[in-house]
């Protein structure tokens, strides 16, 4: 028991440390306040600001609404920022996938039908869209599809813009 509770001390001992270490510097000039920050790899620079001032807040709000009353067949129209490109469903009609974050707190699972629309082929992590879609929920924030016209002509038909250019 003596063990356990100096083991447990000595934890505690350093997690002190290291918060101390990690403590902000008291100096104004070094804690500017950022409106973005520029993360570097050796792939690609993005620029992360936070949504809420990039997007209206109204833009995106039936999709939240849609969320948070677990609705599904919701035709919605928003905006977000690419986060993740997935490998295309090959399966069947075909259909490129990538999730957006339309908020802090939300994001949606895209499958976009590359047999009846263009495949975005420009797109990347940190681009921004804005779409038109019909939109499935699911706990993890919601499938958009219908990103595209009709062939038929008996659905209302979806979009997807980016880069000045609209896939439909």
């Amino acid at each position: 028991m003596k063990r356990y509770l100096k083991a447990i001390t000595v934890g505690l001992a350093s997690l002190s440390l290291v918060a101390c270490l990690q403590a902000p510097q008291e100096d104004a000039g070094l804690n500017q306040p950022q409106s973005a920050v520029a993360v570097k790899s050796t792939t690609q620079t993005l620029d992360l600001k936070p949504l809420s001032g990039k997007f209206n807040v109204n833009v995106n709000q039936t999709v939240v609404e849609a969320f948070e009353r677990k609705q599904s067949d919701v035709w919605v129209q928003g905006a977000g920022v690419v986060t993740k490109l997935l490998p295309d469903d090959n399966k069947g009609s075909r259909h490129q996938k990538f999730l957006v974050r339309i908020n802090e707190k939300q994001s949606l699972l895209f499958a976009h039908n590359i047999d009846l629309s263009p495949k975005i082929d420009a797109l990347k992590v940190g681009d921004t869209i804005e779409f038109k879609g019909e939109y499935v929920f699911n706990p993890k924030g919601g499938v958009i599809h219908w990103t595209h016209r009709d062939p038929k002509g008996q659905h209302e038909g979806g979009w997807i813009k980016h880069q000045g250019n609209t896939f439909e």
